[in-house]
């Protein structure tokens, strides 16, 4: 991405010891070194699981396809009356 060499570290140094302090300085560093472990294990975490969630087998859809298979013939499936007379259903909608 970028590089950053010694001359650069030492320069920012330098300018934090100036606006900072001699006094405030290693708690700022502190804080921030914690910081950027926190982001570090969260950027690893994330990775992680991203790595997980790609690697993840697929569902078998075997029992799903039958699943659907079943509910389509139970769907299509029409009853007829065996006194040829119409469902209680459908005589009730077509009644005025």
């Amino acid at each position: 991405m970028f590089e950053v060499g010694f001359s650069e570290l030492l320069l920012v140094g330098v300018v934090a010891l100036l606006v900072l302090g001699p006094e405030r300085l290693p708690v700022a560093a502190r804080t921030l070194g914690r910081g950027l472990g926190q982001a570090r294990r969260a950027m690893n975490g994330l990775r992680a699981q991203m790595e997980r969630e790609i690697d993840m087998p697929d569902l078998d859809s075997a029992p799903l396809q039958r699943l659907e298979q079943e509910i389509r013939q139970g769907i299509s499936l029409k009853a007829e009356p065996a006194n040829g007379t119409l469902p209680a259903t459908v005589a009730q909608e077509n009644t005025p």
